[in-house]
Parts: C-alpha cells; structure tokens; sequence
C-alpha cells in the first residue's frame, strides 16, 4: 500500500497529451532489430517493439543497444517514421521493472530515446486470484503511466477489468485524466469462451461508455473477424498492434482472407504482404 500511495483510487493520476497525427490504424510489431530491410518498398508509418526488446528479464537493465540511444537510430527507421514502445511482457519482466531500485530514473532513460508513443506497462488480473490483487494491479497500471507521462512521453494506459464496476471506474477516471487513448493487451486471449465471456463483453461496453472521441489501441488482435467486430465498435478511433507480420514473414508464409499461407517468400515481401492485408481490416486501409 504504501507502494501505491496508500490508497486503491485512481485519484490524482492525470495523463494528458495527444497521439501524434500521423499514427495509422495498424502497427506491426517487430523483434527490435533494424527494420529498415523490412520497411524495403513498404515505407510504413509507425512501427512498435516489445518491453522486452528492451528491458532485459535477465538483468533488470536496458539493453546496450538501446541505452542512451535514439529509438529512431536504433531500428534504422526513416525521417517521419514513428517508434511505439509496446510496454507488456510476461509477469516477471513488469514484476522487474516495477521494483528496479531506482525506477524513475529507468523510465527517465526510456523515454530520453526518443519513443513517439509508449504503451506504459500492464499488471495482470486473473480471476483465481484475490480481489485486492486486482485493484492493486488496476492502480499500478496507472501509476506506471502516470510516471512516464511526467517524464515527458505520451503515454496510453492499458485497461484491463474483471467486473463492471472496474469497467465503470476506468471510464469515470477517463473523463477526468484526459489520456491521449486507453489501451487493452489481448496477447492471452487465445481462447473463443474467453473472448466471448470477458473480452467482447467488456470492450462492447467500453465503446458504448468511453468518451465519443478517445482513441482504444488493441495489441495481440490477429483473427479477421475480432478486427471486424472491434471495427464495428470503435470505427475509425480503432489502431491495431499485432505480431503477425513478422512471425509469419519469419517462416516465409503470409496472411491472407483464406489463412495463413505457407508461401516461402522471403521475410521482407511476405511482411510487406500481411501488413498490408491487415491494414486493409482497418478503417482508412493502408496509409
């Protein structure tokens, strides 16, 4: 509690800042290494990495390659092309970077490299566990937002629930922190009774409750026709992080209306292919 602040409200967590204009409605998210071969022919706009490409589970530090460097450098992005730090990982690696010693000099040194957007660290909720862990985490997720937004980045908060009333609260807080969008990390939810019984249902009523105009950020969304459904919810305020791109274009295989397509590209045509497949999901298509 005292690690909190001593209290389980979201009181006196403002965010504020705007996304930049130029963040299309889909981001692929790729492993951290230079993408400037991937990018051959495509030119995308924005592109995202993971925390752990990053933040080392190993060693608690930012890796070398990263640490006192421009983001934009670093991925060999070109002028004009946007660098989204995706802040999930596994429960170990947030667990890390939550009780590094000194933290806020670690997400001072995050956000010196220079990220056009950062998606600030998400605390898990599982339903087995006790509901003051749920509330802890709900708090934390904030709190972890709210510390890079006063280091400078615009930072979107990831929203996660487990009853209405979570659902409830996060909208209440949205009206009064003005965050320049919320976030929901969909990486787990593989499975069609959980996307059914919590997914869905919780994102159906956010779009009906959230401000007209906030922007939502879904990672992890791959399948067509939870894109479809999350498009009729949100419309044109909808942006999509995904994986796929690069783990199908590493296997040489791509995804099409029909599948996965096992086509033995080469890595950079059939990562073009398939962000451009799921761009065209998105309102507005490819930019």
């Amino acid at each position: 509690m005292a690690d909190l602040g001593g209290t389980l409200t979201f009181d006196g967590l403002r965010l504020g800042g705007r996304l930049p204009a130029e963040l299309p409605s889909f981001i692929p998210q790729v492993d951290g290494s230079v993408v400037s071969e991937l990018d051959r022919g495509l030119r995308w706009p924005a592109y995202a990495v993971g925390l752990r490409r990053v933040f080392s589970l190993a060693s608690h530090v930012v890796y070398p390659r990263f640490a006192g460097n421009d983001v934009h450098r670093v991925l060999g992005l070109a002028p004009g092309q946007l660098a989204v730090l995706a802040g999930y990982g596994v429960d170990p690696l947030v667990e890390a970077f939550w009780t590094y010693r000194r933290r806020d000099r670690l997400v001072e040194r995050i956000v010196a490299q220079g990220w056009d957007v950062v998606l600030a660290p998400n605390y898990s909720i599982y339903g087995n566990w006790p509901r003051i862990e749920h509330l802890i985490n709900m708090r934390r997720s904030i709190m972890m937002a709210a510390e890079f937004a006063a280091a400078g980045a615009v930072v979107v908060p990831n929203v996660y629930w487990f009853r209405l009333e979570d659902l409830r609260r996060w909208a209440d807080w949205s009206l009064e922190a003005t965050p320049p969008a919320i976030a929901v990390n969909l990486q787990t939810v593989r499975e069609n009774s959980n996307w059914e019984s919590w997914s869905l249902p919780g994102l159906s009523w956010l779009a009906e409750n959230l401000p007209a105009t906030l922007p939502v950020i879904v990672t992890g969304l791959s399948r067509a026709d939870r894109i479809a459904g999350l498009v009729e919810l949100f419309g044109t305020r909808l942006t999509v992080i995904s994986q796929n791109p690069m783990q199908y274009a590493l296997h040489g295989a791509v995804m099409t209306q029909d599948g996965r397509q096992d086509l033995h590209a080469r890595t950079p045509d059939a990562f073009a292919a398939t962000v451009r497949y799921m761009a065209s999901l998105l309102p507005g298509g490819a930019p």
